[in-house]
């Protein structure tokens, strides 16, 4: 009669010393553990199927997977193999799906789909899965994304004020898996099920806050219970007519106040070219509070949560304004951008002056000509947009936000 292993202990594992060659200590039921020379301990499964001695499956080791979870792993392979299945084949299959997840093989088809391009088809196309794939589905297997998976990626997306971005989203998903499914991967492409023009058109966002808009906004972001930077920073983001993360990323390295200048730097841009915004008095006076509130940190805006060596997340001004209660219907913060240039539109302003404050390209020989005119232009045009934003505030009694000299 053979002789009955004694079942492990930790005491035991514990007391188990290298030797010059590896050997092995065993449990019960087929689990055992192998002791290198190294001191390592690692849990071993053998077993026999159909009657055929199988070479032992490696379950981790000790003391990182417990004794009892060496013995639940022995117990669910135990399962298979009175079934007659294998559980080597279980284990490839499980490390087939992970390589298979969105995120492994959207990252290595993105790899590929990169070589050669410029930098800035780089980036948008790294950004696409960075901020937005990775985060919403990344860990999800391939095969089970289903259409709803990415419509509601895309209406997050959206939410932010960025129904191209949603749409690109959706394209770039579409083209990755019309890839998986060529190379059988997957049967179906679900991006494929959502229509284009359901997600996003070149007109999906017209919205323009109106002057009385533009006061209820701003008061119900100092009516709120958000914190004092965060209600500068809403109001930055306004007058300064820059994008949301231009501003929650910036280092106070980029600011000249005796200047009145902030310079963003290229690697910051959508376009990948530096851009100089004229401060107003108005944004001078927000910025200099916000340096005393700042703590010595790098940034302006620091995180509030952990290290103050990175800026605050780029959700935090979009949370802080769904929190607020306010009257203005289909509203996001994108919309600060269009408002801006509506306005200064109407007061007669330059059209390529704003559209150089804005950020945009002017083309052709305008786009060479007069820099120092329209340099002088921009310094009027956000005076004069940071003078309109306080009118419509001050058309209600609120609590002045500074005094100007």
């Amino acid at each position: 009669m053979p002789r009955q292993a004694t079942p492990l202990t930790d005491t035991k594992i514990r007391s188990l010393k290298p030797r010059e060659d590896r050997y092995r200590v065993s449990d019960m039921g087929g689990l055992l553990i192998e002791l290198m020379p190294s001191g390592a301990k690692i849990w071993r499964y053998r077993y026999q199927l159909h009657g055929v001695r199988q070479p032992t499956l490696t379950i981790g080791n000790y003391p990182d997977i417990s004794l009892a979870d060496a013995r639940k792993q022995r117990d669910e392979w135990a399962a298979l193999v009175a079934r007659g299945e294998s559980p080597k084949r279980a284990v490839q299959a499980v490390k087939t799906a992970h390589k298979n997840t969105v995120k492994v093989f959207g990252l290595d088809w993105l790899d590929d789909q990169i070589k050669g391009k410029s930098d800035s088809y780089v980036k948008t196309m790294r950004r696409v899965f960075e901020k937005d794939v990775i985060p919403a589905i990344g860990q999800m297997p391939l095969a089970e994304v289903k259409p709803a998976d990415i419509l509601n990626l895309c209406d997050r997306i959206k939410s932010r004020g960025s129904p191209q971005m949603a749409l690109l989203t959706r394209n770039v998903l579409r083209r990755m898996y019309d890839f998986a499914v060529a190379r059988q991967m997957v049967d179906t492409n679900p991006a494929t099920a959502l229509v284009a023009r359901f997600i996003a058109t070149a007109e999906s966002r017209t919205r323009a806050l109106s002057a009385k808009e533009i006061g209820d906004v701003m008061r119900s972001i100092y009516a709120s219970d958000a914190r004092r930077g965060v209600k500068l920073a809403l109001h930055l983001l306004l007058i300064t007519m820059v994008r949301k993360t231009e501003l929650t990323e910036a280092p106070w390295t980029e600011f000249d106040f005796d200047a009145g200048i902030w310079d963003i730097h290229a690697d910051r841009m959508k376009k990948d070219k530096p851009h100089r915004v004229y401060l107003s008095d108005q944004a001078k006076a927000m910025f200099l509070e916000l340096k005393r509130l700042s703590n010595g940190s790098a940034y302006v805006f620091p995180s509030t949560h952990g290290s103050e060596d990175r800026p605050i997340h780029n959700s935090t001004l979009n949370q802080a304004i769904r929190a607020m209660a306010m009257d203005v219907q289909h509203f996001v913060l994108h919309d600060f951008r269009r408002t801006a240039s509506t306005h200064l539109h109407e007061m007669g302003h330059s059209s390529d002056a704003i559209e150089l404050a804005l950020a945009h390209k002017i083309t052709g020989i305008k786009g060479v000509y007069n820099r120092a005119e329209y340099a002088n232009q921009r310094r009027v045009i956000l005076q004069a947009w940071a003078d309109f934003v306080d009118a419509q505030m001050h058309t209600a009694t609120v609590t002045p936000i500074f005094s100007r000299a």
